[in-house]
């Protein structure tokens, strides 16, 4: 049965109508066509699908839809400001966290997540945050890298 579940979306208001038992995930690509969340193993396991739900990184394969209602979600494609990279997404480039990308939106809003709980976050800690987020092709010395780097930018600048 369909229900109207409302929300905020990378800053702006919306609604939609869906089965409440869909997970976050295929909601956002398919009826907002954000593909910068993937799908990655399904289960909650690697980190790919990480969004933000009222700041805090989650999983979106394993979310369901009807636990977003009334609160903020911010994907990979929200969290730019004005057209500027967020200083995250502008490290990682800088560090050449990239590679392939598959990971890379979930790494961000998971490092993203982590250093607003602890924005002087140590490269160890940076780390450990990290750990559950899986990155194939290997980068994660110039991940870790990216986020440290990240964290002077934000509080210099204030990001959020």
């Amino acid at each position: 049965m369909n229900e109207t579940i409302n929300f905020t979306l990378n800053g702006k208001s919306v609604s939609v109508s869906t089965d409440s038992s869909r997970s976050l995930l295929w909601v956002l690509r398919t009826e907002f066509e954000l593909t910068g969340t993937k799908y990655g193993c399904g289960e909650g396991l690697c980190g790919s699908c990480t969004v933000l739900v009222n700041e805090r990184a989650v999983r979106s394969c394993q979310t369901l839809i009807k636990s977003v209602q009334s609160k903020s979600v911010i994907t990979i494609e929200g969290l730019s400001n004005n057209g500027s990279l967020h200083p995250l997404q502008k490290a990682f480039i800088e560090h050449n966290a990239v590679q392939c990308g598959f990971c890379t939106p979930g790494m961000i809003l998971n490092a993203y997540s982590l250093l607003m709980e602890n924005p002087t976050a140590t490269e160890q800690e940076i780390t450990e945050g990290m750990d559950d987020n899986l990155c194939r092709c290997g980068s994660y010395k110039r991940i870790v890298q990216a986020i440290f780097t990240a964290t002077e930018e934000m509080r210099k600048g204030g990001a959020r």
